[in-house]
């Protein structure tokens, strides 16, 4: 389990940074600038959470407060990550922008990250609070939720990102089982697992978008 596990996350976090990175260099476009940001914000953020977990299987150190502080930066990485996904949206199909969909997003980043600042979540312990988990991630569900909806009412308009909405469904999907009873039944943290492999898939979407897209034009 430890070096299966281990194994994937190192390779996951390699693929999003490197990735990300990747289309950085490559971007020709505020659009592509934004794929490759959030592609590296997401890395970056889960590297965090994930280091301390590996390292957690091969030593004998307290990683409580590391994974604990792995999970608020995570928190705060993947909303951020959302964010930049809607001004994607905006970028990629040309959509104009509706103030109030632009607040609604800010709004629930904001409440988010401001509850996941609160001390009752217990970073330091690495605690499991059920409640906690739940309220922090209310604001954030909902802004999934939305960006969900906006990929899925655009999704006849590029055969590129025609899946994503269902991606983001997916990860969804897997990630609030974890959320709600991981505490009570820790092998649902296993759920983790699909939920980063619809995340290679939305980072592999980006990535495709700005090559080989980018290559047929230039052919």
């Amino acid at each position: 389990m430890k070096y299966g596990e281990s194994t994937f996350d190192i390779l996951y976090l390699l693929f999003a940074i490197v990735s990300g990175c990747v289309i950085l260099i490559r971007a020709r476009s505020r659009t592509e600038r934004l794929m490759g940001l959030s592609a590296l914000i997401l890395g970056c953020g889960d590297a965090f959470h994930l280091v301390p977990r590996v390292l957690n299987y091969f030593s004998q150190a307290d990683m409580t407060a590391a994974l604990g502080i792995g999970k608020l930066v995570t928190s705060v990485t993947m909303t951020l990550f959302y964010v930049l996904f809607y001004y994607v949206w905006l970028g990629y199909f040309g959509a104009k922008e509706d103030k109030r969909v632009t607040c609604a997003v800010w709004v629930l980043a904001a409440a988010r990250i401001a509850l996941c600042a609160f001390p009752q979540n217990g970073w330091l312990q690495n605690s499991s609070d059920l409640t906690w988990g739940i309220v922090r991630n209310v604001p954030f569900v909902i802004l999934g939720a939305v960006i969900c909806l906006l990929y899925f009412s655009r999704r006849n308009g590029s055969r590129r990102m025609r899946a994503v909405w269902l991606y983001i469904l997916l990860s969804f999907l897997f990630y609030i089982p974890v959320t709600v009873g991981a505490g009570a039944l820790p092998m649902l943290g296993m759920l983790m697992l699909p939920k980063t492999v619809c995340y290679i898939l939305l980072i592999l979407t980006f990535l495709l978008a700005v090559l080989k897209d980018r290559q047929r034009e230039d052919a």
